[in-house]
């Protein structure tokens, strides 16, 4: 079987999912078009050659509606002959997309791919796709959880409890994720990775004051008097701090076969070495990330001391606590450049923006393994882990 490797990773800078938010006027087709032209500037592959391109994004509908990425691709102005598809595992859209792009070229039906992802929550908002008054999850699933489900902050503050994560452990991680965003900012560390856009150049919902003290004054964000009543343990601990914001943004990595790169002269920036999906409890919804990490860690017959850098996407405070409590990783070596409670979390855009955030520390810090992991919507994950060629 043939290797799989990236060999450019690009993003556009995060912005602010509101509408004033720095990237709101632009529309999702434009915002991933962006990241698919830098792309292939970046790294000099005719768009031509590209066999497919695999886009996630999340809500569907509207603007983000008929298949973004094919209009995309054609905006980008790759040639019409460049087939599109549009994919949905929830916030791990486009890191199912990487695995999909990967599977393909190790398996033989791809040579080169473009796995990548947009969201705009400032001109689509989370939950667009579900008109007011519909069900998404009909009559069986209301059968098999007749006490209902809960939304993701009620999940959240559900970990929080079962793995008796303090408000004041929650902050602090949330802190530390703005400091090193801030830190990597201004050492240069996002460069190579950010394409700006419509005048932004960093990422919008980076704090650099945010302390301990300002987060403690924030209130709980999803206290509910009935879920408080069905939930007793709840300590209402989940603020708009400790979780991830709404954003825009857009994500691209170019992936082909190391045979191909070598004809074409591209230096890989690492290896897809393993990749694992899992379901998990749709009750507690996040946990996931943890059998997927030890499942794909089985899978490339590696220890979790392999693995010298973590991508943990940061939906909140609470599950990244909560994997690090069971996995027992170094925090140390987890979102060394900050994570999605800083950087900002548009959902179908951010698994390529932490594949794209991966591979380029790797290869700042000279890593030889990295490991990335999604928590997504209903119970699922994604896991795969990046080699260093």
């Amino acid at each position: 079987m043939r290797d799989a490797v990236i060999v450019e990773a690009v993003r556009t800078p995060v912005g602010k999912g509101k509408p004033n938010g720095s990237l709101a006027h632009v529309h999702p087709v434009e915002l991933l078009a962006h990241t698919l032209r830098t792309l292939v500037e970046r790294s000099g592959v005719d768009p031509a050659l590209v066999d497919d391109v695999i886009g996630g994004t999340v809500d569907q509908v509207g603007e983000q509606a008929m298949n973004t990425t094919r209009y995309a691709v054609l905006s980008a102005g790759f040639p019409e002959t460049v087939p599109a598809t549009t994919v949905d595992r929830q916030c791990g859209s486009s890191q199912q997309a990487v695995h999909f792009a990967a599977q393909g070229v190790m398996s033989g039906a791809y040579d080169i791919v473009v796995a990548c992802g947009v969201e705009s929550m400032s001109r689509v908002p989370m939950w667009s796709n579900v008109p007011p008054g519909k069900d998404p999850f009909g009559p069986g699933v209301a059968a098999r959880y007749p006490e209902g489900l809960v939304p993701q902050g009620i999940s959240a503050e559900l970990i929080a409890a079962k793995w008796s994560i303090s408000r004041a452990e929650m902050d602090a991680f949330a802190v530390s994720s703005h400091q090193k965003a801030a830190a990597s900012w201004d050492a240069g560390l996002f460069d190579a990775e950010v394409a700006g856009l419509e005048g932004l150049g960093r990422d919008e919902s980076v704090r650099p004051g945010t302390t301990a003290e300002i987060l403690a004054g924030l209130k709980p964000a999803y206290y509910d008097p009935g879920f408080a009543e069905r939930f007793p343990q709840i300590e209402w601990n989940v603020t708009a701090g400790n979780a991830s914001p709404v954003n825009d943004g857009a994500s691209a990595v170019l992936i082909m076969a190391g045979e191909t790169a070598a004809r074409l002269g591209l230096r890989p920036l690492a290896r897809l070495h393993a990749f694992a999906v899992t379901g998990s409890d749709p009750l507690l919804m996040l946990t996931g990330v943890i059998p997927a990490t030890e499942k794909v860690l089985r899978r490339a017959g590696l220890g979790l001391a392999d693995i010298d850098l973590f991508e943990v996407n940061e939906a909140f405070s609470s599950v990244v606590l909560a994997w690090r409590q069971e996995t027992g990783a170094d925090l140390a070596k987890v979102n060394v450049h900050g994570g999605a409670i800083a950087l900002g979390h548009p959902l179908g855009a951010s698994g390529t923006r932490l594949t794209t955030t991966l591979v380029h520390a790797m290869r700042q810090r000279g890593a030889r393994f990295g490991l990335q992991t999604m928590c997504e919507a209903g119970g699922l994950a994604n896991a795969m882990i990046l080699e260093a060629v």
